[in-house]
């Protein structure tokens, strides 16, 4: 018997009420392990250039491996960093036009790092109501006062800066929307913050390798790379086909960071193997431009063979069917034929608009296409 007389359970047995409501919703997950060698068409993946299996960077990921040791050892203040780290940053910086560069160990890492170092309890962050989840969780820790402004929308978010009291602001947003590869309105935001007086930041997660001249990102397009009053964020693990975050900007943002970014203050340094990695891709996006615009290409063409109206900006392609069970029976029955295709239920996307979430890659091969627009059709088909 417990203190309040009543029998003892397990204080955990809520979980199997929250395990019953998510499954009578259609929103219980499950991991799906690949193997190797598969053969599936792979429209799932964030490899949108295709790197990740390049000859080239696993080399330069083993050469790292026998030079480094299979870990960092430690924070980066402390034994994890290294002369890859420092020289993969110098070339990052210099390839999408900023000032300088920190590596944080995830994408994740980086933007929650990035978000509370430069916010704080005397601080205002405006973040898009579509911002990522990473963004979404840097708010919540950043003590600041957090406003979520509508979608894409410039007007809230001039609004809620012209009415602040705090002395300094922060904007926050993807370039590219994860969830339906929408482009964020930058030139226009980064205007509102600068009459404002705030900072942007922007992940380019989904821009770098897709966007801007060779891959340079959403930034580098709209011809704000390099702005003082701009930081940038990225991942190495789409694109780049590895892992890892970076956050770009003023040097000054970069030593600020060493100092007070926890997430990277008290982090262990990202594995050498993935630096090498990334840099050997880095190097095959810089002498190879035209990945950048075969992504888009094959985003097209899969926008095409799902009869979706609006031309792709990204690498992703948004097919909302609406229900999640639906959503979830179209994604197994693709699989099933041997393509692999995301599926994007709540909470990551409103209710009523679960989708199948595909991302083109540079390297799709017409034989995979073929085979995508055979499946994907008859797929959609027999929901409709």
């Amino acid at each position: 018997m417990t203190r309040a007389g009543v029998a003892s359970a397990t204080p955990l047995a809520w979980l199997d009420d929250v395990e019953r409501q998510r499954r009578a919703a259609g929103l219980r997950r499950s991991l799906r392990p690949r193997t190797p060698g598969t053969a599936d068409v792979d429209l799932a993946s964030n490899d949108y250039l295709g790197l990740s299996q390049h000859p080239q960077v696993i080399e330069a990921g083993i050469d790292a491996l026998r030079t480094w040791g299979a870990g960092s050892t430690g924070s980066r203040l402390v034994t994890g960093d290294t002369e890859l780290h420092e020289q993969f940053e110098v070339d990052l910086a210099e390839f999408v036009g900023a000032p300088a560069a920190l590596v944080f160990s995830s994408g994740y890492a980086a933007n929650i790092g990035a978000v509370v170092a430069l916010s704080g309890p005397d601080a205002l962050v405006v973040s898009d109501a579509y911002s990522h989840a990473s963004l979404v969780d840097a708010c919540r820790l950043s003590r600041a006062r957090v406003v979520v402004s509508p979608h894409r929308d410039v007007d809230a978010v001039e609004a809620a800066l012209a009415s602040r009291s705090e002395e300094r602001a922060l904007v926050i947003t993807d370039s590219v929307f994860s969830a339906d590869g929408a482009l964020a309105p930058l030139a226009r935001l980064h205007e509102v913050c600068r009459r404002h007086g705030a900072v942007l930041l922007v992940d380019e997660a989904h821009g770098l390798g897709v966007r801007g001249r060779g891959g340079r990102g959403l930034l580098d397009e709209v011809g704000l790379a390099g702005e003082p009053d701009i930081v940038m964020t990225t991942t190495l693990s789409k694109a780049l086909g590895s892992q890892g975050g970076v956050v770009l900007g003023a040097v000054a943002v970069r030593e600020h960071l060493i100092d007070a970014a926890r997430t990277f203050i008290f982090d262990t340094g990202l594995a050498p193997a993935a630096v090498g990695a990334a840099s050997a891709a880095l190097r095959l996006l810089a002498e190879r431009p035209a990945l950048a615009d075969a992504v888009l290409d094959h985003a097209r063409a899969l926008a095409d063979m799902c009869d979706v109206v609006e031309e792709p900006q990204s690498a992703v392609v948004s097919v909302i069917l609406g229900d999640p069970d639906v959503a979830v029976a179209a994604a197994t029955a693709c699989a099933e034929r041997g393509v692999r295709v995301g599926c994007f239920r709540p909470p990551t996307v409103p209710a009523g608009t679960s989708r199948l979430r595909l991302t083109a890659r540079a390297s799709l091969t017409d034989h995979e296409l073929s085979r995508a627009r055979e499946v994907l059709t008859d797929v959609l088909r027999a929901r409709e």
